[in-house]
């Protein structure tokens, strides 16, 4: 197999320590939201460290977080991405709703309005770390932490230098600029930071102009307590590359780099501000504050619809809550907290002309003009406890339990129906879309939690949990409706399943296993006649592993990765004329994902990092007839510091220079791809001021 040639290599090989100090010591807050090490934490849960995120370089946040195990993060085009947590790479209006985007712990967009390529509008080029936590999320998180959550961490004040910039530059036109910039004493410390990016694409007409700017102010004695405030804002201007089609066309360096919609594009604008308050009054007490104000917007030409419309959708919405944990007699402990979620949404979808094949059905079921047309008012509040017993310093045990309810009111601007925006039917068989009439949705959910864990060693956990995490469904499941669905009659999905885990240190050696078996109820698929229905459930076994040995202090090697198997348990024929059947695999879901990472820091200043990351081969569709080979990429990583101030780097991407499919799946009678980038070079130097 693929892999063995890795766990062969890894045992031959040395490595390098990027951090110090261990991982499992690494301070995290998506557990709790107050700091604690990630080896107290009964789950999965790791973090991208600062340093890490120095040294990858990451012109894309997928090449970071895809160094986790259980995390498989497909690119499409530019800024565009699929997320797999623990789960096939999802696809459609939920799958974003299947993992929860957060920064400081704090949710990026509201209930019901994800986007799956939000994680653009976070900062993760100059973030502190990014945490990962696998599976259904703590009973601090309500809706969304299904499969897992991605946290981006912004720095403190006191980790910005005072004065420092950066420039890289790469192929096709590619070239990033940064700036930082922070004062502070022992209380109070402003700062910003922020990057401008273009990429010229090396796809034809696939290049993108992104701008981000942070603003941070940071107060540590306010009412005995510290205080952080955070503004963001982020641009997007994209243009955007569609699928290549035929059996293994990425093979093809001419057609991989052709683009078969030249003027698809994607527009967009993201702004949070927020402020969280946090502090301990005594030993084992935390309480916490905290405010988020979003606004996002985005036009978005459709280019894989019929006819290629323009959609135009936006956000505002609110977030606040509030949070304490104290300690009770006899080694107890009790949390609990409460959030509160206004938002309003809109969506707009508007055809100029007829659709691109001319023929008459095609025109009569999509005609020019406005297909939707509406406002969701939504609303969310949600409340948990926790309990926590330490009866040894060897054993705890917890439980978590949180209530929440979503309310939609949504507000049809349009004629209801499926007809045009007159009012006219349409001929062939009726229109593609439908507008319900005006209404009133309402979600009840439960997510409880039980955890226990035993330290058979000072640096070493074992550790068990049952969970269950849910989702509402997303707001154009329920109302951007197609043909002669009225009303999308669903529910809530729901994951829940268990977890066995062991992670440590002994010596040279650092370690971290589980083992998973979750069950998926209640899943939105589209039928036979492209109505949204709850009729699937899922099943997702996994192991995952990451191992690492530090021979030398100049020498680390770390071989990571996951073996899963996620399957249908439910029949149906779907749209798209395909059909699952029970106990196939499900399509983009591949069973092995492994890496193995060499580093070397020879001298406290050099630093470089040999990377090889292999995915095994997964369907490319529901009845496991077509597939993707996999393929196995070759990265190298090197910076040398030669004076505290400066800094330079090297990234060669895709070394062996392969030709594979970022994203591969076959629909529409065709096999599909988005290939990935060939060999590609970048260099950067970057300059920090501290005095």
């Amino acid at each position: 197999m693929r892999y063995a040639g890795i766990l062969l290599a890894v045992l031959a090989s040395l490595g390098a320590r990027s951090e110090e100090v261990s991982p499992l010591q690494e301070l995290t807050i998506t557990a709790t939201r107050a700091p604690e090490p990630r080896i107290e934490v009964p789950a999965s849960l790791d973090v991208v460290s600062a340093r890490e995120l120095e040294l990858t370089g990451a012109t894309q946040y997928s090449e970071a977080v895809n160094r986790v195990p259980g995390v498989y993060v497909q690119r499409g085009s530019g800024e565009e991405s699929l997320v797999a947590i623990r789960s096939p790479v999802l696809t459609g209006a939920g799958a974003c709703g299947a993992f929860l985007v957060a920064e400081d712990g704090l949710a990026t967009r509201p209930v019901g309005f994800c986007n799956v390529n939000d994680m653009f509008e976070l900062n993760t080029e100059q973030a502190a770390g990014i945490e990962v936590y696998r599976g259904p999320g703590p009973a601090i998180y309500g809706a969304s932490a299904v499969h897992g959550i991605i946290n981006v961490r912004t720095p403190w004040v006191a980790e910005l230098p005072r004065f420092g910039i950066g420039l890289e530059g790469g192929p096709d036109n590619y070239r990033r600029a940064r700036l930082a910039a922070g004062a502070h004493n022992e209380r109070r410390g402003i700062g910003a930071y922020g990057l401008s990016t273009h990429d010229g694409g090396f796809r034809a007409d696939s290049g993108y102009d992104e701008g981000k700017l942070n603003l941070a102010y940071d107060e540590l004695d306010l009412a005995g307590g510290a205080l952080r405030v955070r503004a963001a804002g982020t641009v997007l201007n994209q243009e955007t590359a569609g699928y290549i089609r035929g059996y293994e066309a990425y093979r093809d360096r001419a057609i991989a780099r052709s683009n078969p919609d030249p003027e698809a594009f994607r527009d967009a604008w993201s702004g949070r501000g927020s402020a969280t308050w946090a502090r301990a009054s005594c030993t084992g007490c935390n309480d916490e504050l905290h405010l988020i104000v979003r606004r996002s917007q985005m036009q978005l030409l459709q280019h894989f619809l019929l006819g290629k419309p323009l959609e135009e959708n936006a956000q505002s919405s609110v977030l606040a809550g509030a949070a304490l944990r104290r300690p009770l007699a006899g080694r107890w402990s009790l949390g609990a907290g409460l959030d509160f979620e206004a938002s309003s949404s809109m969506l707009r979808e508007t055809q100029d002309g007829p659709t691109t094949d001319g023929s008459p059905a095609a025109n009569a079921i999509r005609p020019a003009g406005k297909h939707y047309d509406y406002r969701v008012a939504g609303r969310t509040a949600g409340t948990y406890a926790t309990l926590d017993f330490a009866p040894t310093p060897r054993w705890s045990a917890g439980a978590a339990l949180r209530l929440e309810r979503t309310r939609y009111a949504y507000d049809n601007r349009m004629i209801a129906g499926n007809t045009d925006e007159n009012g006219v039917p349409c001929g062939a068989g009726g229109c593609l879309y439908h507008r319900p009439a005006d209404r009133t949705d309402e979600f009840d959910n439960i997510a409880p939690k039980l955890a226990l864990m035993f330290a058979p060693r000072a640096q070493q956990r074992v550790y068990a949990n049952w969970s269950r995490g849910f989702r509402p469904p997303e707001q154009t499941e329920l109302y951007r409706l197609q043909r002669q669905q009225g009303n999308a009659d669903l529910d809530s999905e729901e994951l829940q399943g268990s977890e066995l885990g062991w992670r440590g240190d002994y010596q040279r050696y650092e370690w971290s296993l589980a083992a998973y078996a979750l069950e998926k109820r209640n899943v939105i698929v589209r039928d036979s006649a492209g109505f949204n229905v709850n009729g699937g459930r899922t099943t997702h076994r996994g192991f995952e592993y990451e191992f690492g040995w530090q021979p030398s202090p100049q020498w680390r090697a770390v071989v990571a990765g996951s073996l899963a198997w996620h399957r249908y348990d439910f029949s149906a024929a779907v749209e798209g004329g395909e059909t699952i059947r029970r106990g196939n695999d499900i399509d983009t879901a591949p069973r092995n994902v492994h890496a193995l990472r060499i580093g070397w820091t020879p001298t406290p200043t050099i630093a470089a990092e040999f990377e090889v990351l292999d995915v095994g081969r997964y369907w490319l569709d529901a009845a496991n007839l077509h597939e993707y080979a996999g393929h196995t990429l070759l990265n190298l990583r090197a910076s040398w510091v030669p004076t505290p101030a400066w800094r330079l780097s090297l990234r060669a991407i895709n070394l062996a220079d392969t030709a594979y499919a970022d994203r591969a799946d076959y629909a529409f009678g065709n096999y599909r791809y988005f290939p990935g980038r060939g060999r590609a070079l970048y260099i950067g130097i970057d300059y920090r001021s501290d005095r």
